[in-house]
């Protein structure tokens, strides 16, 4: 059993208070930069150190009079620090400390995040070997192709989300910087150096280059990166969903006791929980498009972005967090129909094995378009009579010109389909 974390850490980073402690984390950063060039006294930084604070009520209390969060934060830190938090954002602008604090809240949430790919990633390989030899019937259009095994299901989603995982390293890599520049990005009241002290305080890069904000490409680069983790999570989802048809029937959620699937019909057992994720994928995707509107901005800077991203940042990092601690124990505790899935091998009757038929014909030099058209025409018989479609090819006196009836009763056989798992499995790291 994976273990698993509360989604009440992702909540957190969210909430003003933490929110409040990043910012002031970056003023007291900043207040050590300017102590260590000189800048501020010893005496004012201790006394910065040790009495700045906030109350997140009293903020508010206090931007009801200002309409400005930033200066009614300052405001209260003044009322704890007294005559030194004259050095407190001393030669900053707004967006210093708003940029940098989200930086540090996007780190910690993408760590988060990272941590759950990393635990839904080895429930799948653990899946994947578990069902590495499971037959199931391989579909194309909905509509049965060739058999293939359900592990190789889990591999395929496995190997998808090691990609996945890279992009959320590079993801907070990229969001992982700060700045203290100034109201326009140039560094007219404090030097760069005391942009990179600060940032090494608080473990992030400075910024190459900013105006009054970190660029939102690096937002937008993070929030895709959720969304296009949220279309793999959305399509593991859809195949549970199709697979659990009550036609289909080789998988099912997981039915707890007392669990109801409909007001109506009491005989209901819907795959809730896949389908909440394939809509939830959605708000993802909804909220990258947002991120990406954010890039372009008036000038040096507007605030077009902020009230966007106080939406989408908080939503969509803790949607992730709570897409990932679902699909987990739904993985975990998916029922799996294994005789189910080889009674839908079977259910048309042999047809999964015309292409080997065709392929065998073509190695006895026929053409692809004669070969094609003699198995087509018994794969069509097959389909209308419900006969064997072994037994018509057999009976295919046209086919018996190039075919022994040996040759033909080796090519149904279901272990070609299997020869080359492990050399899968053993690409992909499993």
């Amino acid at each position: 059993m994976i273990e698993r974390y509360s989604r009440k850490e992702m909540t957190k980073i969210w909430d003003l208070q933490n929110r409040f402690q990043c910012m002031l984390d970056v003023e007291i950063a900043a207040c050590r930069a300017m102590n260590e060039l000189g800048m501020i006294p010893k005496e004012d930084l201790d006394v910065i150190v040790e009495k700045a604070d906030f109350d997140v009520e009293r903020i508010a209390e206090i931007e009801e009079i200002t309409h400005h969060d930033v200066i009614a934060f300052l405001t209260n830190i003044a009322e704890y620090v007294g005559p030194s938090s004259r050095w407190i954002h001393f030669g900053m602008t707004s967006s210093d400390v708003l940029d940098t604090a989200s930086s540090i809240q996007l780190k910690q949430a993408g760590e988060l995040i990272l941590r759950d790919l990393q635990k839904f990633s080895e429930v799948l390989k653990m899946k994947a070997k578990e069902y590495k030899d499971t037959l199931c019937i391989g579909r194309s259009h909905g509509i049965h192709a060739e058999p293939t095994t359900y592990g190789l299901k889990y591999a395929l989603w496995f190997d998808e989300m090691q990609r996945n995982i890279t992009r959320m390293e590079n993801a907070i890599d990229i969001v992982s910087v700060g700045q203290i520049s100034g109201a326009v990005g140039n560094y007219a009241h404090l030097s760069p150096e005391i942009e990179e002290i600060t940032c090494k305080y608080l473990d992030l890069d400075p910024v190459n280059i900013s105006t009054q904000v970190i660029q939102r490409d690096r937002i937008s680069e993070f929030m895709n990166t959720l969304a296009i983790i949220g279309t793999t999570i959305e399509k593991i989802s859809m195949e549970i969903r199709h697979l659990q048809r009550t036609e289909v029937l080789e998988v099912e959620e997981n039915f707890s006791k007392g669990q109801k699937g409909s007001s109506a019909m009491p005989h209901k057992r819907n795959p809730i929980i896949t389908e909440r994720m394939c809509g939830m994928a959605r708000l993802l995707r909804s909220n990258a498009i947002a991120a990406l509107e954010n890039n372009a901005l008036w000038h040096e800077r507007d605030i077009s972005h902020s009230s966007v991203e106080r939406i989408i940042l908080p939503d969509s990092t803790i949607l992730m967090n709570y897409m990932l601690n679902k699909m987990i124990p739904l993985i975990e505790n998916l029922l799996v129909y294994p005789e189910k899935m080889m009674q839908n091998i079977e259910l048309t009757n042999g047809l999964v094995f015309s292409q080997v038929v065709l392929l065998e014909l073509a190695k006895k030099g026929i053409s692809r378009e004669r070969s094609y058209a003699m198995v087509q025409r018994n794969a069509m018989e097959c389909w209308k009579t419900k006969k064997p479609f072994e037994e018509l090819v057999i009976a295919d006196e046209e086919i018996h010109e190039f075919l022994t009836e040996v040759e033909l009763r080796d090519i149904f056989s279901y272990d070609r389909y299997y020869k080359h798992v492990d050399f899968i499995f053993n690409r992909i790291g499993i």
